[in-house]
């Protein structure tokens, strides 16, 4: 099979799994199909996630196989993401449970708002990935890598993991739960023993790393971390 076909087919399978998953999750435990937030937020990640898989399938091929990569070769990377997974899941089942009891009540102006902040944070996902086409899930330092300190790279040293962290917190909201947010923060102490780690990976074994450290001092939020 041609790379490019069987790299489509790949992705395409995740694509399908990922909506098949989380429309389980939402519904099953929501004991409902009437549940629009749901309905509305798989369409504002689904639809920029089928545009972003289409670009890559034609202008970088590379980073889209680099982005189907899962396991973490290092220990301390599978616990910070297993934890980070774990938060994730836990506050899509509150939310949906949410939704079945009527634990909370989230204004529809509110879930418009976190429906905007997963759009938005997509959409820094995608920049990022414009800016560095050696963006991996996973922390390595690939053949032929360099230290990226353009774009988003100026502000933070790592914005992707701004909009993966904006992007879980504004979920729960988005799907109209506000009990859904304190797992969802639980989010956040799995992705600081994360970057913390990337980070000594990366100085450890890119060369320039380092100096960029010094040159952009915050890892998330400018003037604060």
């Amino acid at each position: 099979m041609p790379p490019t076909r069987r790299l489509f087919l790949t992705a395409a399978t995740r694509w399908l799994l990922g909506l098949v998953v989380l429309g389980a999750v939402f519904f099953l435990p929501a004991g409902t199909l009437h549940y629009w937030q749901a309905w509305a937020y798989l369409a504002v990640l689904f639809i920029p996630m089928t545009l972003v898989l289409a670009y890559l399938l034609r202008r970088d091929p590379a980073l889209l196989e680099r982005r189907l990569k899962a396991k973490e070769a290092a220990p301390e990377q599978r616990t910070a993401v297993a934890l980070s997974g774990v938060a994730i899941i836990a506050a899509l089942l509150v939310a949906a449970f949410d939704r079945r009891f009527g634990w909370s009540q989230v204004p529809v102006p509110v879930v418009v708002v976190g429906l905007a902040l997963v759009l938005l944070s997509y959409g820094l996902f995608f920049l990022v990935m414009r800016e560095n086409s050696y963006a991996s899930r996973v922390i390595e330092v690939a053949e032929g890598q360099s230290v990226i300190s353009t774009g988003p790279y100026a502000v933070v040293r790592h914005p992707m993991y701004v909009a993966t962290n904006v992007m879980f917190l504004a979920t729960p909201v988005a799907l109209g739960s506000w009990w859904g947010l304190v797992p969802a923060a639980l989010v956040l102490p799995g992705m600081v023993l994360r970057i913390l780690d990337e980070e000594r990976q990366m100085g450890a074994g890119l060369p320039g790393y380092r100096e960029y450290c010094e040159k952009v001092r915050y890892r998330q939020l400018p003037g604060i971390w």
